[in-house]
């Protein structure tokens, strides 16, 4: 099935062409003969009314400046891009939103702008992930409709309550709630004296709440990122943190190791994939520390490279199939 791909995404130019989930999709959309159109979420226009009473809207109801490009696995030389021009979105088959969060009011006005063409029917397209689904699961605050498969858990603007949470686990990780990659996470031991001056720095800057939870020791043996693609999980892999570091993320040091799911992984994924399913987010990575989920991942999920090579396998081509299969059964 030849279609017609526009990216969403930050500079293709700067990308680590052996890490990156994105360049994986795209190096298995070429190697299907599929055209593919690449652009900044910046260069989003949406055009909206009609200038005749009774006329249809015509098409160019959402536009970029795409260029067309042709990716290959070569260091330096990964993309070959043409001239730049003005792309009718609905006038392609699938838009990958993959541009990093932070999950600011920028990101969420994109998810806005694309619901006017996302769909399969004639003069749509099938936005990957499903841009509304997005938009209301964020990945810190969406776990928390699954209780029974996360660790204790505080999510407040109440300075007081957080100190209480503290006093009650003694050993808490602090998160923003709309940040990626490990930014502005903290650890915050039972006898650490910076929780009140982090608080103060925190609301001083931000309007929103925090998410505290318990520590789990278990991180020091891995994070566990599995990948699921429309509600099914294909694989995991471990993510160990550097000494010294509380975080795994692979953005500050963490390591990358091979892992099998456990039952428990098999329990959470079988929990959450009908409603990633049902609400068209096709590839989802969660994070799970030992027995529990700490994170659903549906903004622009990452471990796709790692994952094929600790398994052998073709995740990206996973998605790919999901995703045709979408459109076939439409």
């Amino acid at each position: 099935m030849p279609l017609k791909i526009a990216v969403q995404m930050d500079p293709l130019e700067s990308v680590n062409i052996d890490a990156d989930s994105t360049f994986a999709m795209m190096l298995e959309a070429a190697k299907r003969g599929y055209e593919l159109f690449v652009y900044n979420v910046e260069s989003l226009s949406l055009n909206e009314g009609v200038n005749v009473p009774g006329q249809e809207r015509a098409q160019g109801r959402l536009t970029a400046k795409a260029r067309p490009v042709q990716v290959r696995r070569q260091r330096g030389e990964h993309a070959v891009f043409g001239e730049a021009h003005t792309l009718d979105l609905a006038e392609t088959d699938v838009i990958l939103m993959r541009q990093d969060p932070p999950f600011d009011m920028g990101y969420i006005t994109a998810t806005h702008m694309l619901e006017h063409v996302h769909g399969v029917a004639p003069g749509r397209s099938l936005v990957v992930n499903n841009p509304s689904a997005v938009r209301d699961s964020p990945e810190k605050l969406l776990v928390t409709h699954y209780p029974d498969l996360m660790p204790p858990t505080l999510v407040t603007w109440d300075r007081q309550a957080i100190m209480n949470f503290r006093v009650t686990h003694g050993d808490v990780i602090l998160k923003p709630l709309f940040g990626n990659g490990g930014a502005g996470i903290f650890r915050i031991k039972k006898d650490d004296e910076n929780l009140a001056s982090l608080l103060e720095m925190h609301f001083s800057r931000s309007r929103e709440p925090l998410m505290i939870q318990r520590y789990e020791p278990k991180v020091r043996l891995g994070d566990k990122r599995v990948i699921l693609v429309d509600g099914e999980p294909i694989g995991a892999i471990n993510r160990v943190p550097a000494e010294g570091e509380a975080r795994s993320n692979m953005h500050v040091g963490g390591r990358a190791e091979a892992v099998e799911l456990t039952a428990r992984d098999q329990e959470i994924c079988g929990r959450i994939g009908p409603y990633l399913r049902e609400n068209g987010l096709i590839f989802v990575g969660i994070d799970v520390i030992g027995d529990w989920l700490t994170e659903i991942n549906v903004t622009s999920p990452t471990g796709l490279q790692e994952l094929d090579r600790f398994n052998n396998m073709n995740s990206a081509g996973l998605i790919w199939d999901a995703i045709e299969a979408r459109l076939k059964n439409a």
